[in-house]
């Protein structure tokens, strides 16, 4: 069976989900982007040196564990942080996709949240 990134990195999500709280889960591990799988080493794409620092510090033994239970004795991990070009692409892609799901302002009821009746301003002088 050949094996890919993503679906490597999904097997290490299920070891991974039952030794952490979900609020770690959720803020440590979700993020975290599979790149590529060659050689016995899957690289992962994190948002930034921090969060490699912190997963380094805290999660290494887990990591460790995870990717040697899916790729063997010989399974590496290698990282890849997001550049700050790719992390504003990534930024522009998502505002673009939740742009064209998110109602359009106006769409409640003909009603648009953010017009002001001026005609109830009065001005002291």
């Amino acid at each position: 069976m050949v094996k890919d990134c993503v679906t490597v990195w999904d097997s290490c999500l299920h070891v991974i989900r039952r030794n952490v709280n979900g609020q770690s889960f959720k803020t440590w591990f979700e993020p975290i982007r599979p790149i590529r799988l060659e050689n016995n080493a899957l690289t992962i794409q994190v948002p930034n040196k921090f969060f490699y620092e912190w997963l380094e510090e805290h999660y290494v033994s887990l990591l460790k564990m995870s990717i040697r239970k899916e790729l063997g004795d010989k399974g590496r991990l290698e990282y890849q942080i997001l550049s700050s070009n790719l992390r504003q692409q990534r930024n522009e892609e998502q505002a673009k996709n939740e742009a064209t799901t998110a109602p359009k302002r106006g769409d409640s009821n003909g009603v648009n949240p953010v017009s002001i009746d001026t005609s109830s301003i009065k001005i002291l002088l």
